[in-house]
């Protein structure tokens, strides 16, 4: 048993013509293959259109599924619009404000009527700067109302440089406005203050 697998091989090759097939057996081999088992090729044939088709079935099946779904879809509802009602809310909502001619405007415009709603709440009001208080208040809607005006001029004429220049300088001086209002109550406040320490002493 323990022989050189080397030396059996050469041997083998040496053989190998007397060991060949005659001609036509592998022919004689499938033809008795064919002949012993017959239905084992043709099932194989079968069962493979078998397959085909229930596959073809399949896809076919899932086409349409997803079709249907698709067509199916509710539509969305049908919405019926009142035109009257629509023209008069467009009519009154029609004014154009500084804010609306471009997101960089409406950015100034936000910044100068939040600080301005930020100083307006900010004042102290008592009895003795209220006088101060309420002249500076008649100022400012005086300038709210140019404010009002400029825009009717923004919306009836349309919108031009002079016009968004205006706006913008009226913020600006009713910011300055409120700025100079509280300078003037802090000297106020300061100037009583010094009076009631000079008293105390």
């Amino acid at each position: 048993m323990s022989q050189d697998l080397r030396e059996l091989f050469r041997k083998e090759a040496e053989n190998s013509s007397e060991l060949s097939m005659k001609k036509g057996h592998k022919d004689r081999f499938y033809k008795r293959l064919e002949k012993n088992f017959p239905f084992e090729t043709n099932r194989r044939k079968t069962s493979l259109i078998i397959v085909k088709i229930a596959a073809t079935w399949v896809v076919l099946f899932g086409l349409g599924a997803l079709a249907y779904h698709f067509y199916t879809k509710n539509p969305p509802p049908i919405e019926v619009v009142n035109r009257d009602a629509e023209n008069s809310l467009h009519k009154e909502n029609s004014t154009i404000q500084l804010g609306d001619l471009s997101p960089d405007l409406k950015k100034v415009e936000e910044f100068y009527l939040a600080s301005i709603n930020y100083e307006l709440s900010e004042l102290e009001m008592s009895d003795g700067n209220k006088k101060l208080i309420d002249e500076f208040m008649q100022r400012l809607l005086t300038l709210n109302d140019e404010y009002e005006f400029l825009i009717k001029e923004l919306n009836s004429i349309g919108p031009n440089n002079q016009t968004v220049t205006a706006l913008i300088e009226n913020l600006k001086l009713r910011l300055q406005l409120l700025y100079q209002l509280k300078e003037k109550l802090n000297e106020l406040k300061t100037t009583r203050n010094e009076a009631h320490y000079e008293e105390q002493i």
